[in-house]
């Protein structure tokens, strides 16, 4: 199975792949079916995926982001706020950081204070891998403030992956926090601000 699954991948065949999708009752080759199916990147892949994302499938969520689907972005926000179920919230912050739309930028930063300290810093990472501006601020307040470290260093990460100074700087000045993590992220933030920055 998993030979001709890599088979139809590798000619194109997405009605197979997504036949053996809906035919397997298998979680392992669910799993590369779903995977072949992101490689693929393909119109019909994704209208399968953003259809599985639409009735809040995480393995659905997760293809749309891998896929860097923009078109799926309206859809992803909606489950920003479904505080009642962390996993899915998780699985939707980081496929909007790897879609990397700036729409999720405000939901996603409104999220940097939920009361669940494990959903937090998949907000940051997410915004850090959007990498739009206006979370600097948002993001340096809980670097600041935020009890957990975990969260913290998630913030400082970041702060780095947007690069701009002011959002180095704001990490950098934790080079000597009493964590550890985010120490290293603000030691790596001063490393980068040794390079020529936009402000």
């Amino acid at each position: 199975e998993w030979a001709a699954l890599k088979e139809h991948e590798q000619r194109g065949n997405v009605e197979m792949v997504l036949l053996a999708y809906d035919a397997l009752d298998s979680e392992f080759m669910e799993r590369h079916c779903l995977e072949a199916l992101t490689r693929m990147n393909d119109d019909r892949a994704f209208d399968e995926m953003h259809g599985l994302a639409g009735k809040r499938d995480r393995a659905g969520i997760e293809a749309v982001g891998k896929m860097a689907a923009e078109e799926a972005v309206e859809t992803l926000v909606e489950y920003v706020e479904e505080d009642s179920d962390p996993q899915l919230q998780k699985a939707t912050f980081r496929a909007l950081g790897e879609i990397g739309s700036e729409e999720a930028t405000g939901p996603l930063a409104n999220k940097l204070v939920a009361d669940n300290d494990q959903v937090r810093p998949y907000a940051a990472r997410a915004l850090g891998l959007i990498g739009d501006t206006r979370a600097v601020e948002p993001l340096a307040d809980v670097l600041a403030d935020d009890e957990r470290d975990e969260v913290r260093a998630a913030a400082a990460w970041a702060l780095r992956q947007i690069g701009t100074r002011r959002a180095l700087d704001a990490a950098a000045d934790f080079a000597d926090d009493r964590s550890y993590l985010v120490e290293h992220e603000a030691r790596r933030a001063t490393d980068a601000l040794s390079v020529e920055r936009p402000a």
